[in-house]
Formats: structure tokens, sequence, C-alpha cells
């Protein structure tokens, strides 16, 4: 059965959809069987494997959610990352709204998945920049919460209030959620206020904040626009091989035996 963990954080371009796809793909490197949910209208994790958000025929997320078409029809197994994903476009905006005529509307995605689960080891979910009913859903599906946090100023707050979230959701939704844990991305070391703010999540977070930090990388900003994961664009780059060591950490958490291919 596969562990399923949300990638999220209400804070805009802190590395969500470059953490889920290059994460996925060191997973899938590993031998680890991952799927991936894109459930952010902007459609950029579908873009970045590789998959045309524009050509999608309406077999994506969207339909899933609001149609009630079948999972299993709109799964693309065929990506640049070597892992299967359920795309998204700009269909999914609307999704919201459409939501709230729904009973248990929050459940929508975690009843979906359930009919494909046990296929897969991982399954991640690159969730939208706000905590919106898209992002409820992912919670509710979810078992855990990476959050992808930029070393600044405003980034204890907001990590503040997305921990006070997801409290609230396990209380009344989702008792199983927890914070799987929270990862440093964007990093620059040479940056004095980088240094701080890690060395206060450090302090504050303990062992839920990641051993890898994910560094400011110039191949990694590069590799969406064509349509790759960092590791086969540059498999030399130092991001690539900070989102392999971030893979191997988070197999290793988990018990299971790290197989690089």
């Amino acid at each position: 059965m596969a562990k399923i963990i949300a990638i999220a954080n209400q804070k805009g371009g802190v590395g969500k959809t470059t953490t889920c796809v290059n994460l996925a793909a060191s997973l899938a490197a590993m031998q680890k069987k991952v799927l991936v949910v894109d459930c952010d209208p902007q459609g950029n994790a579908t873009m970045a494997c590789g998959v045309n958000k524009f050509g999608l025929d309406d077999k994506t997320i969207c339909q899933v959610l609001i149609d009630g078409v079948d999972i299993r029809d709109v799964i693309i197994t065929k990506t640049n990352g070597a892992f299967h994903i359920i795309p998204a476009n700009e269909d999914l905006t609307a999704a919201e709204v459409k939501l709230l005529d729904y009973l248990a509307r929050e459940f929508r995605l975690k009843n979906a998945l359930e009919e494909v689960k046990d296929g897969y080891d991982y399954i991640l979910i690159d969730c939208p920049p706000s905590l919106n009913l898209l992002t409820v859903n992912a919670m509710c599906a979810a078992n855990s919460i990476l959050v992808p946090l930029q070393c600044e100023y405003f980034a204890l707050e907001g990590l503040t209030l997305l921990i006070d979230t997801v409290s609230q959701l396990a209380s009344a939704v989702n008792p199983k959620l927890k914070i799987e844990g929270i990862l440093r991305t964007m990093f620059d070391n040479r940056n004095r206020l980088s240094t701080e703010v890690s060395e206060e999540l450090k302090s504050n977070f303990g062992d839920l904040l990641y051993k890898t930090v994910i560094p400011r990388n110039v191949r990694l900003a590069e590799a969406p626009s064509f349509g790759k994961p960092a590791m086969y664009y540059d498999k030399s780059s130092v991001g690539s091989k900070a989102y392999l060591a971030l893979a191997a950490e988070i197999i290793e958490r988990d018990g299971m035996v790290v197989n690089p291919n």
C-alpha cells in the first residue's frame, strides 16, 4: 500500500512542484513505484515531466474529482521521470467551485485513490499555493505532509499557520495526518538570513527537519522548461544530487531498502 504524501505550503515560490517532480523521479530511480497527482490548476508538475497539459482530452484530475471518472483511466504511465502521473490543467480552476455542490467534497480525492494505492510505494500530491478545497482534498487523502520552505523572513510565520491547519484537519477529518518533514529549499549558505532561519528551524522543529538541504541551483530552475526532472536534464548537478539524497533519507526513515538504479 502506498504512502501518500501531500507537498504543501500556502506560500508560492517555495519549490513545491520542483520538489514533487524531482523527488518522484529520485524515488523511481531507487526502484520505487511512484504516482504523482497534480492538484495545481497551473499544471506545472504535468509539464515538468514532459506531459503536454494542453492535449489531455478531458483526462485529468478534474474529471476524477468532478465527474467521477475512474482514476485508472487518467493515469499517464510514460513520463520523462519514470513515474506515473495524474495530470492537471486550467480546467481544475473551476473544480473548487463545483466541489462545493458535493456531499463529502473533502474526500473526493481520497476515495478515488483507494482504487490505485495498492499499486504504488509512494503517491506524491502537488498542491496549489493556497489552503483551498483542492489542498484540503490532498490533506484528507494523505498520510502526511512534506513542507518545502525557503529560509527567509516570513517562512516561520507561514509554517506556524500551516501546522495549525494540519492540526485542525487531523482533528476534523483525517486523524492520521501529520507533518512528514520540513525541507529547506533554494538554500544559499552565503546568505546570512538563510543560515539564521535554518538554525531557527533546527531549534524549533528538530527531527521534523530533513537533514537534506536543497540548494539554489540553476539546473533545477532550467529543467522544467525541457520537460524533465533535473536528474534527466543534468544528473551531475548539485540540485539533482540533493533530491536523490532526499529520496534516500525518506526511504530510510520509512524503514525501506534503498535500491539505487
